[in-house]
């Protein structure tokens, strides 16, 4: 059986990732494709216990390595237990973050050493990287703005952290986009959700039909 294809949602808080995930699936799956979405931190029991730690508005003496290495043991577990069986099965698995939300929110977020969190994001996958990278850009402001209109959205301890923070994982993002360009596409999360649905869906495509 052919793998399955494996892409990533990325972007700083706020930015619509969910909601552009949540209009893509049923187009998708009528085009026949086999859809499995999942997030990170989550996916799977055990990861999902993790993220209410991680993201416990109570918890906030946490260390910026402790968090690090909670998001790395969750991402491991969740790859084992959900991602590589789907890919295995040849299904197309979008993944609502990934590898890059470390190196952005702990490495420049946090200042944690950007070489040191690519080494253990190598370790928790083996090697795995998305096929392809979503990368919902957006100014920090607007996505704090969106986040604070938005009630029916998870508050979370990562959400309270003041504007220099976020617009420091912003800037992990543009190192990452500039690293890898060939799976990183940037996609314009200021437009209207239709327009942002229209040009992530057109990248998709393009991709999906080189790959057939």
């Amino acid at each position: 059986m052919k793998r399955g294809l494996l892409v990533s949602l990325e972007g700083p808080d706020g930015a619509g990732k969910s909601s552009v995930l949540e209009a893509l699936v049923p187009i998708l799956e009528a085009k026949g494709h086999q859809v499995v979405t999942t997030r990170e931190p989550g996916g799977v029991p055990i990861s999902e216990a993790i993220r209410e730690v991680i993201l416990d508005q109570n918890n906030t003496e946490m260390d910026g390595k402790t968090e690090l290495l909670l998001y790395i043991a969750s991402r491991r577990q969740h790859l084992i237990e959900k991602v590589l069986p789907a890919l295995e099965a040849g299904k197309l698995v979008i993944m609502d973050r990934f590898i890059d939300s470390s190196v952005a929110y702990q490495g420049f977020g946090r200042g944690l050493d950007v070489a040191d969190i690519e080494w253990l994001n190598q370790f928790a996958t083996d090697g795995l990287k998305p096929d392809l990278t979503l990368y919902f850009d957006l100014d920090v402001e607007e996505g704090l703005a969106r986040i604070a209109k938005n009630k029916n959205r998870e508050v979370n301890r990562l959400d309270l952290e003041g504007l220099e923070m976020h617009q420091r994982v912003r800037q992990g993002y543009l190192y990452s986009l500039e690293k890898d360009p060939e799976r990183l596409v940037k996609i314009d999360a200021s437009q209207a959700l239709e327009a942002v649905v229209k040009d992530s869906l057109a990248v998709l495509n393009q991709h999906l039909n080189s790959k057939s």
